[in-house]
């Protein structure tokens, strides 16, 4: 019992590490020197998006989306990641059951 308590606990602050924080270049345009968010960083919001989700209800100044980004290439890595992490159709596709 006491191992799944500590395995509980290593996830809960496994995952307060993908806490989101606040934009603070939202409605700022974007400097020279910057990049917009591409492919890669599309793929880990998509990943953290409940969590970003639950904090953003708290928060008015978080976010779940990059205000600055690279647009196509974005959403496709932020689709893929939600996809990764929260299953698609592959949940239903690997259950077994016994059929009555």
């Amino acid at each position: 019992m006491i191992k799944y308590i500590l395995v509980f606990i290593l996830c809960i602050l496994v995952l307060s590490g993908c806490a989101a924080k606040s934009n603070p270049m939202e409605d700022t345009p974007m400097d020279d020197a910057e990049k917009p968010a591409g492919f890669w960083l599309g793929l880990w919001h998509g990943m953290i998006v409940l969590l970003t989700l639950i904090i953003s209800i708290f928060k008015s100044s978080v976010g779940i989306y990059e205000v600055h980004n690279s647009g196509l290439w974005y959403n496709i890595g932020f689709v893929l990641g939600a996809l990764i992490i929260y299953g698609g159709s592959s949940g239903t596709a690997c259950r077994t059951g016994k059929s009555s």
